[in-house]
């Protein structure tokens, strides 16, 4: 059989030791960050009604028009998750007022189909925060410090943050007029996409990482300059709320999100170690459209395969974060053998981390699995040993040896 048919379907992979490590501290780190900030865990289905996503992010996006994973199995088209804000709006939207104030946040996997790259897969995975309410600049700005917390816990300092602003909703009118006026006259050197994009979804323009589309971007207007004064006013209450934090950022006026439910503030975070493609994760605020209720709020996503790329860029690797200390047991003999059995499940109890081999092996093969481990001690037990009473233990860091009493060993443990 060709060695192909043991590997993951195109664009996913298969997380194992060590990497998985690394995966679990950002995972444990997270839930701790949130913790802090008052956000409780959610958990919804990987399937959903295709209209949660259709609603929420707008027929016209490219992640609902070519990018999900969606069939037909009964009278309801269904899709698999493309991100995770539409779902937990979802969610929050049968809880009634309570849903209306919520803080929550998620860690699950994502699924689009698009062209596998570095950092990009088609099932991906995503930690993420909602906090629902209306629209309130520190709500915004808190925000944006508690992703910065969350990379810095990580590992990830030395971060930058960008901001803008998508203005209110009654603005979207006038800055998509006056960004297809302006783009207008260059519209022949615009991409394909882009030439779609003006009467389709006119603000994907501005985020175009074409080199000629964005030659164009900056000679016209920012949307900033299309917005009323009260959506640049609240922008500044933002920046102004993230310098009491101490928090930096640089304000970007053609920096967007391009998904339609988003209002007011948004941002964008990068970081070096990504190299020129160096955008790691973002978020913004928004406004929900599910049909019979709309909800307001704010959050942000960040990738973790992106985020692994950064990490591991400066150094940090899941070998790091592999489980240490706790014992290894070695049985010299069938009678020590069953005898270890029983003291791994002493030990196990007591919240020891043990292992051991279940089948007769040579001192040398259990020793090299001992040291493989990351075992602090090494209990050794014979014939001889058993019918004393005690164990060998050796200190793996120190090298040193002693002959301990099966009292003292639990004792200790």
């Amino acid at each position: 059989m060709a060695s192909n048919e043991f590997q993951p379907l195109q664009g996913m992979s298969d997380i194992q030791a060590p990497e998985i490590y690394l995966w679990r501290m950002m995972e444990e780190r997270a839930r701790e960050v949130f913790t802090a900030y008052g956000y409780d865990e959610l958990r919804t289905p990987v399937l959903e009604k295709i209209t949660v996503f259709q609603r929420s992010l707008g027929e016209t996006t490219d992640v609902v028009k070519k990018e999900m994973y969606s069939f037909k199995p009964s009278k309801h088209e269904l899709a698999m998750r493309p991100e995770g804000t539409a779902g937990t709006m979802r969610h929050l939207a049968g809880r009634g007022e309570e849903g209306l104030n919520a803080r929550v946040f998620y860690i699950a996997p994502m699924f689009r189909y698009e062209r596998p790259q570095a950092g990009r897969k088609r099932q991906f995975h995503q930690v993420g925060v909602e906090a629902t309410g209306e629209a309130n600049p520190l709500a915004d700005a808190e925000a944006i410090a508690l992703q910065k917390s969350l990379l810095d816990a990580w590992g990830l300092t030395g971060s930058t943050i960008k901001v803008s602003t998508r203005g209110e909703p009654d603005d979207r009118k006038a800055v998509a007029e006056g960004l297809r006026e302006a783009l207008r006259p260059h519209e022949a050197a615009l991409c394909d996409d882009c030439q779609r994009r003006i009467d389709e979804n006119v603000l994907r323009v501005i985020d175009c990482k074409n080199e000629s589309c964005q030659k164009i971007v900056d000679q016209i207007p920012s949307p900033l300059e299309f917005m009323s004064e009260a959506s640049r006013s609240y922008l500044d209450q933002v920046i102004q709320a993230l310098e009491a934090m101490d928090v930096e950022v640089t304000v970007d006026p053609k920096l967007i999100r391009g998904l339609d439910y988003y209002v007011h503030t948004v941002w964008e975070i990068s970081h070096s170690a990504l190299g020129a493609q160096d955008a790691l994760a973002g978020g913004g605020r928004y406004l929900i459209d599910l049909g019979k209720k709309s909800i307001p709020g704010v959050g942000f996503a960040v990738g973790f395969e992106r985020a692994i790329m950064a990490l591991e860029a400066c150094g940090i690797t899941g070998a790091q974060f592999a489980p240490e200390g706790g014992v290894w047991l070695v049985s010299l003999g069938e009678n020590a053998l069953m005898e270890n059995m029983k003291l791994a499940a002493e030990l196990r109890a007591r919240g020891v981390r043990c292992g051991m081999e279940l089948a007769a092996k040579s001192m040398k093969a259990q020793m090299r699995k001992a040291s493989r481990s990351g075992a602090a001690k090494v209990i050794i037990r014979g014939d001889d040993e058993l019918e004393k009473g005690i164990a060998q233990v050796k200190d793996m860091a120190e090298g040193t040896q002693q002959d301990l009493s099966l009292e003292e060993i639990l004792r200790d443990a």
